[in-house]
């Protein structure tokens, strides 16, 4: 017997203002959104495994400099690029992550190297870098990950002297910094009922000390798990690594036998919204639900599966 499909991903909780979103840039947000959410549905679409949908999603969104990971990773304080991402398999919970990695075009497919060549989950610079060279992972120089808009951001947290997440705006004395998260997601259920998650970003622009979030954090920015759920976090990194955010979900559904969406719920909006935890999340169950919780004023999302349309959102609705 065949499941139903479902696949979502998101770019990112806290969006653009509305007052500052353009018509004609919204128009590109959904259309990056919606070329992203195809590639990972195909992959889903032509039999492939919930591992490898969420692994295509997470790679074009990589590929994409409009979102806080690989190719449009943020500025570091010394102007560098430094990545998180993790990759976790619901059917036994094998996972492979990096931290700090840097000029590494894909930081998910290394995460996947990681979990299927290697002994351990989570690697991280420099010697993580050592063991993408010795699987010749493609690598790309700085020029690759410089965007004009990602370099401004800086300049302006430079200037004030703040660690700043993606998404804010240096100009504009209406916005709050806390509230601009960028980090990339995606979570399948494939035909076979199996559950995956995937998550990679950027990080903080402005960031130093080699500072990691939950992204890469098995539990934290991600999990997966074929008896409950799939998860991936977007948010203060700080917060969602405090309260375990991803596992929290999954744990609500196996010991509390809650729906997803009441497990989703409570983790947003009743653990870390009151704490200053800002973001969001996206999360399957074993049944192919699907939830796109979040406490931020947006967050770039999408939805596609084998019963229902196209989705795709970005503020609240």
């Amino acid at each position: 017997m065949d499941f139903p499909l479902a696949l979502a991903v998101h770019g990112g909780a806290g969006t653009i203002s509305r007052d500052q979103m353009t018509p004609e840039l919204e128009r590109q947000y959904r259309d990056a959104l919606q070329q992203i959410i195809e590639t990972g549905y195909d992959v889903l679409r032509h039999g492939g495994l919930a591992l490898d949908a969420v692994e295509a999603a997470v790679r074009a969104l990589e590929d994409c400099p409009m979102f806080n990971a690989g190719k449009g990773a943020v500025f570091t304080h010394d102007g560098r690029h430094e990545m998180d991402a993790a990759l976790m398999d619901g059917r036994d919970r094998s996972a492979g992550a990096v931290a700090g990695v840097r000029n590494i075009q894909n930081p998910i497919g290394l995460c996947r190297l990681v979990m299927e060549k290697s002994d351990h989950v989570l690697l991280a610079w420099p010697g993580a870098e050592e063991f993408a060279r010795e699987h010749n992972v493609p690598m790309q120089p700085d020029d690759y990950f410089f965007t004009q808009q990602r370099y401004d951001q800086l300049q302006g947290a430079l200037k004030s002297g703040k660690v700043q997440l993606d998404h804010s705006h240096n100009d504009s004395p209406k916005e709050n910094p806390k509230s601009k998260i960028g980090t990339v997601g995606a979570v399948a259920r494939d035909r076979h009922g199996n559950l995956a998650a995937a998550t990679s970003t950027g990080g903080m622009t402005n960031k130093r000390y080699s500072r990691i979030g939950d992204s890469p954090v098995i539990g934290s920015g991600t999990f997966a798990d074929n008896h409950t759920c799939a998860v991936s976090c977007t948010g203060t990194g700080e917060f969602f690594l405090r309260a375990v955010a991803a596992y929290d979900v999954a744990c609500l559904i196996e010991y509390r036998g809650l729906s997803l969406a009441e497990a989703c719920n409570i983790v947003v909006h009743d653990k870390l919204a009151p704490v200053g935890g800002d973001g969001g999340l996206i999360a399957v169950d074993t049944a192919g639900n699907l939830a796109l919780p979040f406490n931020s004023e947006g967050m770039y999302r999408g939805t596609l599966t084998s019963e229902t349309p196209l989705y795709i959102g970005i503020f609240k609705e």
